[in-house]
């Protein structure tokens, strides 16, 4: 076979990286794709991380190639050590994402690209000299983060290669907005709309109280960053008072937001829910949702 090379990207390998990327992304959320410009653009800054993202001071991005193809791809980036910094994230070194091509018929070698690509990460690591090694799986798209369970090669290749899950996991639910509940009126209850903090928030007022809220962000699939995934938005927050459990009013805002969404164009949305919180995932996948994939969240570099 020829040989394997792992060298630093180059602009050249937009097209290739890209496609690469977009390969994983499909294996997670359906009908999403990102285009070379939000790749290149997260080469250089994650304009979203608007807090953790002042705090990095190298980024670092390494190939795999073989017969002129990229076989595997990963982002590196290394946080300061100073007191500006979260101490979470103060000198630490991370693997921000990893790609490469699943072992294949066609691509036998493909475990040895990513073993090769991942030995090259941790010397990059250790060449920091930081305080903890952690990786991830944060490609700019929306509902990748983490490692999802989606990606099994990925998570082979972390765990052979010392990283262990130290961190939560999060299911990742989806409903089609025309299976959400009815946007039915409820005697006494009106509805506010105003900017929230992650989106559009309505909030259900009853008596002069706000007894709940559900917040959509519709943004998800800005043109400029997103060449598919038209027509979806995500859950950024839903909250119920304390007084109003049990009514059956977290339905109800879902199906307010159902009105707002169709109004947008929006026919998918998405929700994010800790695996420990089965209350409200059951409340949603009574709603309409269903469970789209798992995701585990914060990785260390633990070897032996």
């Amino acid at each position: 076979m020829p040989a394997l090379e792992v060298r630093p990207f180059r602009r050249a390998d937009r097209d290739q990286l890209t496609e690469l990327i977009n390969m994983h992304v499909a294996a997670v959320v359906p009908g999403v794709s990102v285009s070379v410009n939000t790749v290149l653009s997260d080469l250089e800054r994650q304009p979203d991380e608007f807090i953790t993202d002042p705090w990095v001071s190298e980024r670092v991005t390494l190939v795999a190639e073989q017969r002129d193809y990229v076989v595997a791809a990963a982002h590196l980036l290394r946080y300061r050590a100073d007191d500006e910094v979260g101490p979470h994230y103060r000198d630490i070194g991370e693997i921000d994402w990893f790609v490469c091509h699943p072992p294949a018929s066609f691509w036998p070698d493909s475990d040895e690209a990513a073993d090769l690509l991942m030995s090259a990460c941790l010397a990059q690591l250790a060449r920091w000299n930081v305080r903890a090694r952690y990786a991830s799986g944060d490609i700019p798209a929306p509902a990748v983060y983490g490692l999802p369970r989606t990606w099994p090669h990925i998570r082979a290749l972390y765990e052979r290669s010392g990283f262990r899950h130290v961190g939560d996991t999060e299911v990742i639910l989806i409903a089609r907005v025309a299976d959400l509940p009815p946007h039915d009126p409820r005697p006494g209850v009106t509805v506010d709309r105003a900017l929230g903090e992650c989106g559009t928030r309505l909030t259900a007022n009853a008596d002069g109280r706000a007894l709940g809220f559900i917040e959509v962000d519709t943004a998800l699939s800005r043109p400029e960053r997103h060449t598919r995934g038209a027509g979806l938005a995500d859950i950024g927050n839903l909250h119920i008072d304390p007084s109003a459990y049990g009514t059956g009013l977290e339905h109800w805002l879902l199906g307010q937001a159902a009105d707002w969404l169709r109004l947008c164009g929006v026919d998918r949305l998405l929700a994010y829910e800790p695996a420990t919180d089965r209350t409200m995932i059951g409340h949603l996948t009574s709603a309409g949702f269903r469970e789209l994939t798992r995701t585990d969240r914060g990785w260390e570099h633990r070897p032996g």
